[in-house]
């Protein structure tokens, strides 16, 4: 049986770091070997668990809201390049109908790259919407937002093969206690954002069961010193857990190195909202239904630019810039920034397998330079070509 060895100054597990690391890895593409090797005393580069983006609309020229096969394809494929290994197929909020009709596709995509994927693997659903707050919108259309419903989310769920892993809701919206309650039951995740609620009702989203937040600071009401609201909860709330998106764009690093201080390196997830400009030249793209501008890094939905409003529209970062950010923007060690990048978000979801480098498991992780930069990947054994 052909046999790979690949050595390296640190490997970064889970658990902690080992130093001076040789894995061994089968023809199947599975570690069999983990050991010390005094060999590699001279290696530079360390070794992490590959991505886990919970938060990503499209990439490379796709929308996962196509709902087909091939544009899943297309968008596992870019995330792969920039270091992600899993990831949430994320929606946004459309007409019922449309929105039923995508979940299949995905569910179907996802069972299809369960049995044979090259990229990123899209392992659930994140559900953005429609059970949203109509003040702190953002760009999903008011229109087809919906009042918290235990009976459209398990539509939802049904047409998605129960493939929903996470859902983002605004808890102070009528009966998003009972649905947050509901869902948890059910083993989806929730996310509590796109959010106007003040302190007291974000802890009644979170006492009912809610997990995490999504992108904290954007589409949340503001801190204030006497009303903390959604986003000063979150930043309270030990345990729970919280999106950013570190593009230095949808938060400033100020804000970037608050929230790291808050959740620190157990609680902290990086996401990149990316949505099918993401990789691609400047110029025009969907967000679903919605038109979006993209020009010099900010994606801006486009039927608000007329009259002189910008409202951001996802983003065009990738994980490995997210990364690199964080430690940029905060000083934070490598190790801290690629927890906050694969095992933070696979323990959220209960998919801590996802984020392991241990004997057994498929070989799927990145290689970093002594800059903290992203040098390889390899996936289930096989290196991705950058």
């Amino acid at each position: 049986m052909s046999l790979r060895e690949i050595t390296a100054r640190q490997l970064i597990t889970a658990e902690g770091i080992i130093e001076r690391p040789r894995l061994t890895i089968n023809a199947d593409g599975i570690i069999t070997l983990i050991e010390p090797d005094a060999a590699s005393a001279s290696e530079t580069t360390t070794i992490a668990p590959s991505f886990f983006d919970v938060h990503v609309h499209g990439a490379g020229g796709a929308d996962v809201m196509d709902g087909s096969r091939a544009a899943i394809k297309r968008v596992g494929d870019f995330l792969a390049v920039h270091g992600v290994g899993h990831y949430l197929a994320t929606t946004v909020t459309a007409p019922i109908g449309a929105t039923l009709r995508t979940l299949e596709g995905i569910a179907y995509a996802i069972d299809a790259a369960a049995r044979d994927c090259a990229g990123a693997k899209p392992v659930g659903i994140h559900l953005e919407g429609p059970f949203l707050s109509h003040a702190k919108r953002g760009v999903h259309p008011a229109s087809e937002i919906q009042r918290p419903s235990i009976e459209l989310f398990e539509r939802f769920h049904a047409a998605a093969s129960g493939h929903i892993k996470l859902m983002t809701i605004a808890p102070e919206t009528e009966y998003a206690p009972e649905l947050i309650a509901h869902a948890s039951a059910q083993g989806v995740r929730v996310s509590i954002g796109h959010s106007d609620a003040t302190a007291s009702e974000a802890r009644a989203g979170i006492r009912a069961g809610a997990a995490s937040a999504t992108h904290t600071f954007n589409a949340m009401r503001k801190l204030d010193h006497r009303e903390p609201g959604i986003a000063g909860a979150v930043l309270d709330e030990r345990d729970l857990y919280a999106e950013l998106i570190c593009d230095g764009i949808h938060v400033a690093p100020e804000f970037v190195r608050l929230w790291w201080h808050a959740k620190s390196e157990t609680r902290a997830i990086l996401v990149t909202d990316g949505i099918s400009a993401t990789g691609m030249p400047d110029g025009d793209y969907m967000l679903g239904a919605l038109e979006v501008t993209v020009a010099d890094g900010r994606c801006l939905l486009k039927s608000d630019l007329a009259s002189g409003k910008q409202t951001l529209a996802g983003s065009v970062l990738t994980m490995d810039q997210a990364v690199a950010n964080l430690q940029q923007f905060t000083g934070a060690p490598l190790s801290a920034a690629t927890h906050a990048a694969s095992r933070n978000p696979a323990q959220m979801l209960g998919m801590n397998t996802l984020a392991e480098i241990q004997v057994g498991q498929q070989a799927s992780f990145n290689i970093f330079g002594p800059d903290g930069k992203l040098q390889r990947t390899m996936l289930r054994g096989r290196e991705i070509s950058r």
